[in-house]
This record gives structure tokens, sequence and C-alpha cells, in this order.
């Protein structure tokens, strides 16, 4: 287990070995570089129980490497995972423990049990790593020699099986999940399925079964027993009887809670028991706050950009059609504005969600339905290409949601080039749209509440779901749950587009695929926040923000929620700027002018012009970070309605300008691996991954050069500088240029363009397992796998397995022998990959 500090004497931070490890692999080329949580940006600064970051690296050196601090981030706030991660907690998920654990020991010893002196809450806001913090907590506190037993209370069966899911990659087997209050009842009286002694120290339920359970034994011994409750997102279902009756017969509890958005006085429900209304009332003390304004500033979540769309052109060009957002039924129903929403969407759903342009690598989950019928099933992935991401639609009642989808559906028959992946997914909830802001639960395991017509709907659109994944669920009490979790996952795994809902998944469920929520639905305060919270999980740095299109004038709902959960002053960080601002430049908080796209333009061509050299390292550096610059801005402009036609650069000019950041990359690029990780050159090579241009595109060149007789020499020109603009087409050019030698009149680009690959493909490889001797048959293998996983893999023994018998009487480098083989595996892999 091993530390490291990184620091410039201003700017400090720490980190564990893994992540060391896999930011050498990317530095080295072994691994492509992406922003993941194993990823340098995701380092953390040092901070005080405020929150307020210790970057100085005297000022640092003074509080990190004090020997109680330091002995006590190793020996207790570091996690090795299921997957041999170490994972090193956040200053703020310390602190959080600390206070939780301080909060048990005092109110022990003061014999405080059984009362919210013992307890408190832990406010943090959605998305800085709840689950985390709350594991630490109970793993420590159920080693606590006077606790009994630790229970992890969530509201909803599918956020108990997304917690054993999270808790068992953090140590597998720490903690026990139930399928039933049968189960749970066994666990708290220390048995196993066989009746033997078992102690289960830490246990994840439900609060429904833990009601059953004391409704089923009000006398029960456990009721004595020295337990710690700890509740997740603790402001929604436990403001009520169930809670009433788990303080009632519970003796000798401490009562934690966590969440995102705690309901204070000005944002509780008018109604109910009038001494549960806030989380202070039901949970004791706050113990700790990192508000959605610290996880933006610290990098851990990304911020919000809203459109407010009250105008939808129509398809034929006609006039502006309003679509106001007047508080009734009857105007927010009407199957005209239902249809210029539906409209829009389609429109828009490629723009906002990068499709066709925001490229990387993902994990994809490929054995969903297995998984969704069995918990237990271990969950197998692959690595695969993704373009894009996908969204949410909230509407504000079951009807409205049979509506849009009838649309939908509609629209896209009507114009299948607009067609969408859709789902729908409702049931049973008391308050379709909540006047006190709260997102009601809806039962993910239940229809039951639901009305006829409303359940044959589900039906039919559960119907449409199995006809497009090839499954088998329906509205029934033993199918619904799954067609939940098969939802949930697909969701995930980005293989659906758009999913229209009520309240269901706007709280509670995470997808870093997902970077939009449309909104036909009213929302304020933490509704609002836990609603647009599901867009703004970090995923690379393609996606940059979370993006919210409102159909509904929720302006000052937004700068309300954000007042009330940041502070007053917090929407300049929450939100993201205007067009304006991103592309004439802006003065920030600090009066500091930022400057916009226009100016750095200008700035670039008349430093840069094309056609001009760019000589001495200096100038090369400078051209690199304001390219990078531009690119940064024209990722964020791209979603901007706006910006369509105000690129200025042509796209000719781009692809020269994007050929000359190549050019530097793979200059400085051997530079970079061999020296230190602080280096200062930064390439945004996943920005340049969505202004590239596909094979595609060099194809309809081609066919275009062959039409003109192989004469039009100009259009080779263009296909040697569009080869320049894509990294990825570099490693083609020479089949590229194959090609075009045998191109005649009797030529067929597209059907001859695939023949020629086949046949260089295992000339290539043929060639490649004589010169080196490999063996055939794992070779094939081999490179098999490494096209159907999308990397060749290069740890293990895999490539010991392809390589020729060691000489029984030595002689040679097989090291140095095996890293040959392994660059010209991963140079034919690079040719061949995304068109073979």
């Amino acid at each position: 287990m091993q530390l490291f500090v990184i620091s410039n004497g201003t700017r400090t931070k720490y980190y564990s070995n893994t992540t060391r490890i896999s930011a050498i692999k990317e530095r080295d080329g072994k691994k492509k570089v992406q922003k993941t949580s194993s990823s340098f940006e995701f380092t953390s600064f040092w901070a005080d129980g405020n929150n307020k970051v210790i970057p100085d690296l005297v000022d640092f050196t003074k509080t990190f490497f004090q020997k109680h601090t330091l002995l006590n981030v190793i020996t207790k706030y570091c996690i090795l995972t299921s997957e041999n991660l170490l994972l090193v907690m956040r200053p703020y998920q310390i602190v959080a423990t600390e206070r939780i654990l301080n909060r048990i020991e005092i109110a022990t010893n003061y014999k405080k049990m059984g009362s919210t002196d013992a307890g408190g809450y832990i406010w943090h806001t959605t998305g800085s790593g709840k689950t985390l913090t709350s594991f630490k907590t109970a793993q420590l506190a159920s080693r606590l020699p006077y606790v009994d037993k630790v229970l992890f209370v969530v509201d909803r069966k599918d956020l108990d099986y997304q917690t054993m899911k999270e808790y068992d990659r953090f140590e597998r087997g720490a903690a026990n999940g139930n399928k039933n209050t049968k189960i749970l009842q066994r666990q708290l009286e220390g048995q196993d399925a066989k009746g033997n002694p078992h102690d289960y120290k830490i246990i994840v339920t439900t609060i429904q079964k833990l009601d059953n359970f004391i409704t089923k034994n009000p006398k029960h011994p456990v009721f004595d027993k020295h337990l710690v409750l700890i509740f997740d997102e603790c402001h929604r279902s436990q403001f009520g009887d169930m809670h009433l009756k788990i303080i009632k017969y519970f003796k000798n509890y401490h009562i934690f809670g966590f969440t995102g958005t705690p309901i204070f006085a000005k944002n509780a429900k008018s109604g109910g028991n009038p001494n549960l209304r806030t989380t202070e009332q039901a949970f004791g003390d706050k113990l700790h706050t990192y508000t959605i304004v610290d996880a933006i500033n610290d990098g851990n979540v990304l911020p919000f950009r809203i459109d407010y769309i009250n105008t939808v052109k129509k398809k034929d060009g006609g006039k502006d059609k309003q679509v106001e957002a007047i508080n009734t039924d009857s105007a927010l129903l009407a199957p005209e504005r239902i249809s210029e929403i539906v409209s829009y969407i389609l429109d828009h759903f490629d723009h906002k969600t990068k499709r066709n342009t925001g490229f990387y690598t993902f994990n994809k989950l490929t054995n969903i339905s297995d998984v969704a019928k069995n918990q237990d099933t271990k969950e197998e992935k692959q690595k695969v290409k993704l373009n894009g991401f996908n969204s949410i639609f909230a509407v504000s009642s079951i009807e409205a949601a049979k509506m849009y989808y009838i649309e939908f559906k509609r629209q896209m028959a009507e114009h299948p080039e607009t067609a969408l992946k859709i789902a729908t997914i409702y049931s049973y909830g008391q308050n379709e749209d909540d006047p006190d802001g709260f997102i009601d639960d809806e039962e993910s395991d239940n229809t039951d509440g639901l009305d006829l017509t409303s359940r044959e709907f589900l039906e039919t659109a559960i119907k449409d779901y199995n006809e497009t994944f090839n499954t088998a669920y329906d509205t029934s009490s033993d199918k619904f749950p799954n067609y939940y979790k098969d939802l949930s996952l697909r969701m995930k795994n980005r293989e659906i587009d758009l999913l229209i809902v009520v309240n269901m998944f706007l709280t509670g469920f995470d997808a870093t695929t997902l970077n939009t929520l449309w909104v036909d639905k009213n929302l304020k305060q933490h509704g609002l926040i836990q609603s647009f919270s599901r867009t703004n999980r970090i995923l690379n740095s393609v996606k940059t923000f979370g993006n919210i299109v409102c159909f509904r004038n929720l302006q000052k709902e937004t700068d309300d929620a954000i007042a009330l959960f940041g502070d007053k002053n917090a929407s300049g960080i929450v939100l993201m700027k205007s067009y304006n601002d991103y592309y004439y430049g802006h003065d920030d908080e600090n009066g500091k002018h930022q400057k916009g796209y226009e100016e750095r333009i200008a700035e670039l061509i008349q430093k840069y012009p094309l056609g001009v050299d760019i000589l001495g390292e200096s100038a090369k550096k400078d051209f690199i970070m304001s390219f990078g610059n531009i690119l940064r801005l024209r990722n964020i402009l791209s979603t901007f309605d706006d910006f369509a036609g105000n690129e200025i650069l042509s796209p000719i000019d781009m692809q020269d300008y994007t050929g000359i950041y190549n050019d530097l990359y793979l200059e400085f690029r051997p530079k970079a691996q061999a020296e230190n990780i602080d280096d200062d050159i930064v390439f945004e090579m996943e920005l340049v991954k969505q202004i590239e241009v596909n094979i595609d595109y060099i194809l309809m060149l081609v066919a275009k050069y062959h039409k003109s007789n192989c004469e039009d020499k100009e259009i080779l020109v263009a296909i040697d500088r569009a080869i320049k603009s894509s990294i990825e087409l570099r490693s083609k050019k020479e089949l590229i240029e194959g090609f075009i030698a045998t191109i005649n009149t009797q030529t067929d680009v597209n059907n001859d363009w695939k023949k020629f690959v086949i046949k260089q493909k295992e000339t290539d490889l043929s060639a490649l397992i004589v010169d080196e001797k490999l063996k055939e048959e794992e070779t094939r293998k081999y490179i098999e796998n490494a096209f159907r996983d999308g990397v060749v893999k290069t740890t293990g023994t895999d490539i010991d397995k392809l390589m020729p018998p060691v000489s029984r009487f030595g002689g040679g480098n097989r090291a140095a022998k095996k890293q040959g083989v392994i660059e010209k595996l991963k140079a034919f892999f690079e040719k061949y990959f995304g068109i073979a």
C-alpha cells in the first residue's frame, strides 16, 4: 500500500499507487489516455474540515504529514477494492466519517443512545461519493467493540441491490444483503441459512423490510442491542410512520442520515408529522457539509447548462409556435404542444447528446438480462467505442408519459432518419407533481396501484422494449422488477437513447453516459437539484457539463434551489456561462478577462497562419496550449443552437490546424514519456476525436477521385490533409494509399476497398507470424480477441503463448524480443482496427 504526493510548491495533491501505475501506463502508451477515476485529474487536494483547500506544500506538509494524520489515512481511510484498486478517501469523506465515529463514542460514553443526540446527518451533495463514505463509516463503526451491528438502510429495492454491488466492489463479502424479511430476521439473530451461528456485522436492507420485521416481531431481543443505523438519502421515505416505528422499538441506537439535499424549514413538506418535517428533526445535528459548489470547485461533479425553450420552430420553417408555461393541464397536454416538443427533441437530440462527435471508450455490460434476473450473477464487461451520450425525459404525469410515447412513435415512423431507441416506465405514485418539491417514490417492483388503462399502456410499451432487446418482461409482480433492473442497466450501457419517466430514475440513479435531462414537469428545491444531478457524473473530457433542456419556465425555481443548496452567489459556479460569454469572452468573478472563442481564433490565425512552419519548442508549446483552449471552447459551444454557422474556421482550415496539432502530439509524446508525470504539455486528444474524419469520408473522396478518372490531384491533397487531421487514420495511411494505387476504371470503390482490406490484412498477419516465428493458431486467436475487445492486451501470459519456444541453449534477449512482438502487434491492430 503506497501513497504519493505531487507538488509544484503552490499546488499539492495526494493519490494512491494504483492511480500512479494507471497514469504511467497511459503516458507510456500502454493505455489510451482517458479522463477516468484512475487519472491524475482525480487526485485529491488536502483540505480542512470546512473544505478549504490546503494547496501550499509547506502547509500541506504541516497537516497531512502529521504522524497521526498520515497514519489514519493509510490505516483507516484507504480501501483496496475487489478489483485491486487502491482508493484513498477525499478530505470531506474522511471528516464526515471521523465526525460520525466521534458522535458514536461520545454518545456511548454519556449514555445518549436512543435519541437524536446520539446521531446526526451528513450533507454531501449528490454524486460526491456518499456510498464510499457510508461504507467506510459502516466498516469502522462495526469494529467498535461495543457496537453489535450496523444497518445500512435504503428506501427502495433497487438501491438495496445497487448499494450491495458497490459495497462488494469495495470489499467482497463485507456487507450482507437480504431478499426478504425472513433473511433479514435471520441476519439480525446471527444465524446462517442452516441455522448455525454467524455474526452479520454490516447488514444492507430496505426500510420496508425493516418495517415488516418490526411489525412481525414487536418484542424481539435485537431491539435492545447496541446498533448503528445509517440511512441513505434520508429525506425521502424515512419521514413518516416507518421512521417513528424504528425509533419507538429500537432502544440502543445511533441513527445517521446521508443526504445530498437536506430538508430545512424552508423546503419542508406542509403536511405530515410536525416533529419530523426537517432532516435535523429526524436525525439530529448536521455533522458535516460538502455542497454542490464545493464538489464543482473540486472537479468531483459537473456544472449544469440550462436551456429554457419557450418557442419551438416547426420543421416546415413556418412561424414560431409559443410553448407557454401555463399551469393548466389542458394547455400543457395540448396535442399541438406535445407535438412541438417531440419535434424539438428529435431535431436537437444528436446535437445535445453529442452523437457522432463525442467518441470514447466504454466498459459495456454484455450479460444484462442475466444480471437483471439474478443479482448474484457475475457481470461480464467488454470495451467498446461509443459516440455521444443518452438522456431522460421527465414529464408531469402518467397521462403525459403516454401521450409523449405515442407522439415519439408517430413522428419517428414518419421520419425514420430521426428514430431513437425510446422506452418508458412508471408505476403508482401518490403525487406526480408534488407542490412541496418532493419526487414522490414510485414502486420499482409493483404496478398494482395503476389504473387499468395505464397498466395496459405500460404493457404495450414493455412489449416494444421486448422486441427491441429480445427480452420477455411484463407488468406482473414477478417480471416488472426485472424490467426495471434491465432498463436501468441498459440506460447505464447507453443502449437506450431516451427514457420517458414521471418520477422514477430522477433520484438515486447514476449513469455516467447520461448527459441530458429534458424537462416538462414542475420541479423545485431538492426535487429540482436531485433531478438535474442525474446528468452531472464525470465520464471524460467530452462531457463537460450536465445538459438541462426545460420546456417550462423553471428559472426562478432553479435560482432558488441553487441558493438553498449552495449559497446565494452559487449560480455562477453551478451553472455554465451563456453562449455570448464563451463566444465573445467575459470577466470572471475576480475581474479577470477570460478570452472567448472569437478572440482565441483571431489570435491563432494571426500568430500561426496556415502554411507557415511553427519554429522552436516554445512556439510549439504555445500553439498546443492555444489550440487546446479552442478545442475546449468548441466542445462547450457545440451544444448551443447558436454556434452552427459561427465556427469561423472552415472545415478544411480546422482539419489543417488539427493536423498540425496531431503532428506536435506525435513529436512531443516520446519526450513526455521520458519526463516526469507533471509535464507541462496537455493534449486534448479526446476532443480531437470529436472532429476527426472517418474512413467513410475518405472513401467518399476516393470515389470522387475515381469519378475524375484519377486525374483530379487536388482530391489526393484533400485525402492527405484529412488523414493528417486524424490520429487514428494516420496508422491507416499506407493502407489507404495502397488502395488508391490499385484504382482503375473498373473499380467499385466500396466493395473493392473491403476486398483489398481483407486480402492485405491476411498478407500482413501471415508475414508477421512468419517473420517473428509466432505460433499461428494462438496468434490468430489473440488478434481476433483484440479486435473483439477493442484493445491489444499486453499484460498477463497472453503474449507468452504466441512466442516461439525458448532455445534450450539460451541466447537471445527474450524480453527485447517480446517487446518487439508487442510493438508489431500494436501496429497491426491500429492499422486494421475499425475497418476490418
